[in-house]
């Protein structure tokens, strides 16, 4: 786990003891990355994810998951939660607009977690090889919106979680 520019550290310890619970995988903490000034796109006042997971390098470890607190799109799409590329082994998700208060409304810390959690697994969920899942509750149900977020489990339905682990 990577944290790219300034993260809350608590967030930050708390996904990086989630994450083995999900994939029964070891996570590392890796090394602090400078904010990313190059991904930054002022006429949509957005960062650029795929300039961000272009510069991260998994190394040695099965992949790279990197957490942004900035808001995120890619081509194409307004925004993004999160992204992964699974040639590369890595991943992002945007903690952004994940908060309450992105919406002006009032912060929920134990919300706010669940819904990095969800966001993070369904990211490394596509790096390990799954696709969207149609099943509504499932993690790796795609989120055009955080009511599909806060809908969705932290956990995968049956049918992916037999494809993560045949």
């Amino acid at each position: 786990m990577i944290n790219i520019g300034r993260v809350d550290e608590g967030d930050s310890d708390w996904l990086h003891q989630q994450l083995p619970k999900a994939f029964g995988l070891p996570c590392r903490l890796g090394l602090l990355l400078p904010h990313p000034f190059y991904a930054w796109n002022p006429r949509r006042r957005q960062y650029l994810a795929d300039a961000i997971l272009d510069r991260l390098d998994p190394g040695d470890s099965a992949c790279a998951l990197a957490i942004a607190e900035m808001d995120l799109y890619v081509s194409g799409l307004n925004f993004v939660f999160g992204l992964a590329q699974r040639e590369g082994r890595k991943a992002i998700i945007a903690l952004a607009r994940l908060r309450q208060t992105y919406y002006r409304l009032p912060e929920d810390a134990a919300l706010f977690r669940q819904r990095v959690l969800k966001e993070a697994v369904h990211e490394l969920g596509h790096v390990f090889g799954l696709q969207h899942c149609e099943n509504r509750r499932c993690v790796m149900s795609f989120s055009n919106s955080l009511v599909d977020t806060d809908f969705k489990s932290d956990d995968f339905c049956t049918r992916c979680r037999r494809q993560l682990h045949p």
